[in-house]
C-alpha cells in the first residue's frame, strides 16, 4: 500500500486525517507523523479507500503541546513514498520566513499554497496562508519541495476556512513546525528520533 505526505489516514476506525510524511528514524523503522488530535499511543491506523487492508500502524508516540503524533508503519505492508497526487517531499527545510510562500496537501481540501505570515500565537507554530478544513490535519506544509510543518488548524473562526478560487479570502493555517516536533523528539530519544523522509535529497 503506497503511503505518503499527503495521503488520507483513518484512525481508530473513525477519524479523518492527513499523513504528513513518511521515512525511517534512526532505528530504522518506517514511521509518519500526522497531528495528536487525531489519536492517541496505541490508535490503529489504515489509510483512506483502502480501509479492507486492515491496520497499517499503530501511534507509538505524541505531543499534545505541539500537536504531532508518530505512527509506526508495518514495512511489510506499506511501501514509502515521497510524492502523492503530484505533491513531492524531498527532505527537510528550515521554516519558512514571512514572504514566503507554502504549499499544503491535505486529504479534504487538495493542494493550496499562500504566503508565510510569521510565528504563531504557540511557540513552535507558524501561519501560513493555505486553507484546511476538518481531515487536513497533520497535512505537509512544504516550501520549495521541503518539509517545513503540518497543518494544526484555522487561525480564526471568524472567517471562511477554504476559498481559493481566486483569491485567498479565508482564514490563514496554523502550521507546526516539523524542526519544533523533531527537535522534542530527539530532544526525548522517542520513536521518530533522527527522523529522514523518503526520498530525501542530500
Amino acid at each position: 500500500m503506497p503511503l505518503g505526505g499527503g495521503s488520507g489516514l483513518v484512525v481508530n476506525g473513525e477519524t479523518m486525517c492527513t499523513l504528513t510524511a513518511i521515512g525511517h528514524d534512526r532505528n530504522g523503522d518506517l514511521v509518519g507523523f500526522t497531528s495528536a488530535h487525531c489519536g492517541g499511543p496505541g490508535a490503529k491506523v489504515a489509510a483512506e479507500g483502502a480501509e479492507d487492508a486492515g491496520v497499517l500502524g499503530t501511534m507509538v508516540a505524541g505531543n499534545d503541546a505541539l500537536d504531532y503524533a508518530v505512527i509506526k508503519f508495518d514495512p511489510q505492508k506499506v511501501q514509502p513514498v515521497n510524492e502523492v497526487k503530484g505533491f513531492r517531499i524531498d527532505g527537510l527545510g528550515p521554516d519558512p520566513r514571512v514572504g514566503e510562500i507554502a504549499c499544503k496537501l491535505g486529504r479534504t481540501t487538495g493542494h493550496s499554497c499562500g504566503m508565510t505570515w510569521g510565528p504563531g500565537e504557540q511557540p513552535g507554530t507558524i501561519v501560513n496562508q493555505v486553507c484546511g478544513q476538518p481531515g487536513d490535519s497533520g497535512a505537509p506544509v512544504t516550501v520549495n519541495n521541503r518539509l517545513v510543518g503540518m497543518i494544526h488548524g484555522a487561525f480564526s473562526e471568524t472567517l471562511p476556512t477554504c476559498i481559493i478560487k481566486y483569491i485567498p479570502l479565508h482564514t490563514p493555517a496554523v502550521t507546526v513546525s516539523m524542526n519544533a516536533v523533531l527537535a522534542d523528539i530527539n530532544a526525548k530519544n522517542r520513536p521518530g528520533a533522527g527522523f529522514v523522509p523518503i526520498g530525501a535529497a542530500g
